[in-house]
This record gives C-alpha cells, sequence and structure tokens, in this order.
C-alpha cells in the first residue's frame, strides 16, 4: 500500500548524520519521512550512488537514508580486515534502523549492497519486510568455499584461449562474478578480479597512487556507454603480470558520471584509502562459514530485481535468475533494463525510480 503519513515534498534537504553501530558509528543522508527505506551501495561507492533516489522517494512519502558501508566514506574504518564480514554489516544495519527509532524498513542494495541487503533480509526478517535487489541476483549461501572457486578461475582475453575454468553460473556463494570471455587461440594465464583483490596489499598498490584515474577507468568499464568492445580484454581478468587497469577504457567517462560526480567518488576514498572497501572481499571465506546455517535457503519477504542487460552479473549468473521462483518465492517483479550496464539506479535513475516506486506502492503496509 502507498504510504499515508509524513509525505516530504521533493525539495526538502538530504541531512547528513552520524549514527552509532557495532563499527562504531555509520555515516547516513536522510530525506523525507515515512517508512523506512535503507539503501546499501556497492564497490567502489558510497551513499551518493544513491543521489538519484533520495528525493524521488522522499517526494513518494518515504524516508529514504542511503549509508556509508562500514569501511566507505565517512563510517567507521575498524583496523581488523576480519571486521568487514557479512554478518557484522547486517548488524550495523539493523543498528541504523534502531538508532532512527524505526522497528523495520525496506532494503534495497546495489552490487555488493544486493548481497548485503539479500543477507540481511535472510537472517533478520523480524527487521527488513522487504528487499529489492540492484545489478546483482540472489543466490542462497552454500557451494564451495569461495577462495578455491576463485583460485580455479581464468578467462579469456584478446590472447587467450578457452579451456580454463571460469566463474560457473551455477555456483552458489561465490560473490559478484564477471562476464563469459569470448574464446581466442594462444594460451595466457589470467586472474579473477576477486582474487586480486582479496590479497592484502595488492589491489591498493594499483589503486591508490592515482585513484581518480583508477574508479574513472573502473566505472567506464562496466557502464553500457564505454564498456569495451566484444572481443576485447575482458577488465574483470588480468593478465599475467598485469593489472586491472591496463583493460580499463582511457580518457572517457560514461554519461551517468559527471566530473563534479567523479570527484565526489574520488576525494572519499583518496581521503580513506581503498582498504575499507577491499575488505569486504578478503571474508568472502569467513561468510561461507559463518552463513553455514542458511545454506539453500530462500528470502520469503517480498522482493524485486532490477539489472541492466548489459552487466556481467547477468551473463555469470543467469542461472541464479531463473531459479527465482525457488530462491525469491515472494518476488513482485523482476526487470532487465535493455542496454544497461552495472551502475543501475545511475545509468537509468528515472526508470529504476519508477520501478522501485510501483513495487514499494505495492507492499503490505
Amino acid at each position: 500500500m502507498p504510504p499515508t503519513t509524513g509525505s516530504t515534498p521533493a525539495t526538502s534537504t538530504p541531512t547528513h548524520r552520524l549514527v552509532p553501530s557495532p563499527a562504531g558509528r555509520i555515516h547516513l543522508v536522510e530525506q523525507g519521512s515515512g517508512p523506512l527505506v535503507l539503501l546499501l551501495h556497492g564497490f567502489p561507492e558510497s551513499w551518493y550512488a544513491w543521489r538519484h533516489q533520495l528525493a524521488a522517494l522522499a517526494s513518494a512519502g518515504y524516508r529514504a537514508v542511503a549509508i556509508d558501508v562500514r569501511g566507505y566514506g565517512r563510517s567507521s574504518k575498524p583496523e581488523a580486515v576480519e571486521a568487514y564480514r557479512m554478518l557484522d554489516l547486517v548488524a550495523d544495519n539493523v543498528a541504523v534502523v534502531e538508532a532512527l527509532g524505526e522497528r523495520s524498513a525496506v532494503v534495497v542494495g546495489h552490487d555488493w549492497g544486493a548481497t548485503i541487503a539479500a543477507t540481511s533480509t535472510l537472517t533478520r526478517p523480524d527487521v527488513f519486510r522487504a528487499v529489492g535487489l540492484l545489478g546483482v541476483p540472489y543466490t542462497p549461501p552454500g557451494g564451495p568455499r569461495p577462495s578455491e572457486v576463485f583460485a580455479r578461475m581464468g578467462g579469456a582475453g584478446a590472447d587467450d584461449e578457452p579451456g580454463v575454468e571460469r566463474p560457473d553460473a551455477e555456483q552458489p556463494g561465490a560473490g559478484r562474478p564477471g562476464i563469459h570471455p569470448p574464446a581466442h587461440s594462444h594460451p595466457r594465464p589470467q586472474e579473477f578480479y576477486i582474487s586480486c583483490f582479496q590479497q592484502p596489499g595488492r589491489a591498493e598498490a594499483e589503486m591508490e597512487p592515482d585513484v581518480r584515474g583508477w574508479l574513472a577507468g573502473f566505472y567506464a568499464a562496466l557502464s553500457a556507454d564505454t564498456m569495451p568492445a566484444p572481443g576485447a580484454p575482458d577488465p574483470h581478468f588480468t593478465g599475467a603480470g598485469g593489472t586491472l587497469r591496463e583493460r580499463f577504457p582511457v580518457g572517457v567517462l560514461p554519461s551517468w558520471l559527471g566530473e563534479r560526480d567523479l570527484d565526489v567518488y574520488a576525494g572519499e576514498f583518496e581521503r580513506t584509502g581503498m582498504t575499507g572497501a577491499l575488505n569486504r572481499y578478503r571474508n568472502m571465506d569467513r561468510d561461507w562459514a559463518d552463513l553455514a546455517d542458511w545454506a539453500g535457503r530462500p528470502i520469503t519477504r517480498p522482493s524485486l530485481f532490477i539489472g541492466g542487460e548489459r552487466d556481467a552479473s547477468l551473463a555469470w549468473l543467469a542461472d541464479a535468475v531463473k531459479a527465482f521462483p525457488e530462491t525469491l518465492p515472494g518476488l513482485l517483479g523482476s526487470h532487465i533494463l535493455d542496454g544497461c550496464g552495472h551502475f543501475v539506479q545511475q545509468e537509468r535513475p528515472e526508470e529504476t525510480n519508477r520501478i522501485l516506486l510501483d513495487w514499494l506502492a505495492s507492499l503490505p503496509a
């Protein structure tokens, strides 16, 4: 049902707050009043990824709250790598709901935020009454240990041949995938980006000397209007002795990302460094163990999925989408946006807002 209380005009000003959490503090940006909608960003972003949704949700009568996930932006950044395990992030989300004086929330996430949102709803359905997933479909916990899966992965770039193992769309719990690379001749070993990110210090050494340039290339590589052409080396893999960045587009920004937007993202990571964000990848084996009691379980709360037709995640997790009748029995809508890349709510803000608002209006009070 549509909200009936506390509607706030679209011109209301977003408010920045710090609230207590198990991490120490969580920074959030809040706009509007009414039923709470908690918005979770992905890698490598911040609350700012939801800038187009805050006013739209507020004007429709919702209390929209976008957070900086633990390790990002103005939120706390615990030093220990193991402080970034999934259940700790769920605890942060619960703490935010409580700090805002609410008993429940709808949670919506993109990229890693989608996985965090799904796990929050799976493990704490008493707090999270519905879940929206953008970019990354739900796969129940379980399956092979993630580090073992990633260690076997290879890919095929422009100089490589088929035959090396690639991420399997049927492998549950393996994390966010990339795309199926094209097949070519001339073998050369490759390494999946998650394996690179899981090694403390390695990805930082590539990213931090030029955070702004690295982010610009990463965003361009995954956006529909700037991603590499079919047959080009896959930017989700490194070649032998190479870097991810050498496969990113150069000198071009996607249409959704202005110079000022890039300044916002880069400014945060130049101030904080990349380690807090990368530590999420370094806890995937811990998550696998922590979530063993939920292995194979569906999310029964009302749900929504929005994906980009050109997003790598859909190519690799096509079977996860097909399994939605079993894994998301409360699914109220699944939308694939034609010609859209990975950054769904930023590449297609108006379409995303319309879908979100229609879904929110259909939820039980």
